[in-house]
């Protein structure tokens, strides 16, 4: 299974950016698929989640600023990130779990400074 994800980049504070992520090679649908991030120094964290029925869930940290959505006939994730903060600057990884097992991508940087 494979996970490549896209949209990554510098941004102002208060601007915006959309990655997305598709997977591919699974011969099992995906349960979950999601967003964690990792910044310099500092543990990966959970970001959003999304599952296959479409229930969402986020960190509170970016409650009311990210939305995390999915198009599950194309096993693709997408997070819309508005009103960044430099905090949010990180390395952004996408997550699919299939079955029992967790697989990553290669991570996208974020970086929000003016």
């Amino acid at each position: 299974v494979q996970l490549q994800a896209f949209g990554g980049g510098l941004v102002q504070p208060g601007g915006s950016l959309r990655l997305s992520c598709a997977a591919s090679g699974s011969r099992f649908s995906i349960n979950t698929m999601g967003w964690y991030r990792e910044a310099p120094g500092k543990q990966r964290e959970l970001v959003a989640t999304i599952t296959s029925g479409g229930s969402t869930n986020y960190a509170d940290s970016v409650k009311g600023r990210f939305t995390i959505s999915r198009d599950n006939a194309k096993n693709t994730v997408f997070l819309q990130m508005n009103s960044l903060k430099p905090e949010d600057t990180a390395v952004y990884y996408c997550n699919a779990v299939i079955q029992t097992l967790w697989y990553w991508g290669r991570g996208t940087q974020v970086t929000v400074s003016s």
